[in-house]
């Protein structure tokens, strides 16, 4: 019952935020239209105020404006299978941005939180994919989590948290 509630839950808080995002988006187009400034060039003033948080800033507005365009989707006429295909570039965003902060962030809290975010979104994608039939995503190994003391690991190509287009690791690769 309580995975019921959480699931529930998680579901509404989803559908708030979608909202939201929906009504940022409509704000940010008028604003666009005016000629005002977007959040993108908030993210590029942030990132070169804060350069340290350079790569994590980038990460993130990446993650954000590659969920933005996987929700903008056309309705077809099936409720089920338009919440879905809203519902899960919302959930691989969350995922998205969860890995920039278990590559970027030291906050061992946040970590753990960004942890349990990473697989309870993808145990969802998957609920959703099969309540309506469709193909599940490629099964993959889940990120192992590093401490961030062992920064230097994060640069080894292929590694879970390295920056995005670096090399495959070889299976037979161990990051320490």
């Amino acid at each position: 019952m309580s995975k019921l509630i959480h699931l529930l839950a998680g579901v509404i808080a989803s559908c708030l935020c979608l909202f939201l995002l929906v009504q940022v988006g409509t704000q940010n187009a008028s604003l666009a239209a005016s000629g005002a400034t977007s959040g993108a060039i908030t993210c590029i003033s942030s990132a070169e105020q804060y350069p340290d948080e350079a790569p994590f800033i980038a990460e993130n507005g990446a993650a954000m404006k590659k969920m933005m365009v996987g929700m903008d989707i056309k309705p077809t006429g099936d409720v089920d299978a338009d919440f879905a295909a809203m519902m899960i570039p919302h959930h691989q965003g969350a995922i998205d941005m969860a890995m920039a902060e278990l590559r970027y962030g030291k906050n061992e809290q946040l970590r753990r939180i960004s942890q349990e975010i990473i697989v309870d979104q993808q145990q969802e994608i998957v609920a959703m994919r099969l309540a309506l039939g469709q193909p599940l995503p490629a099964s993959v190994p889940a990120p192992t989590q590093i401490p961030p003391s062992n920064a230097s690991a994060f640069s080894t190509p292929g590694h879970p948290f390295a920056p995005p287009g670096s090399k495959s690791m070889s299976l037979s690769m161990k990051v320490k």
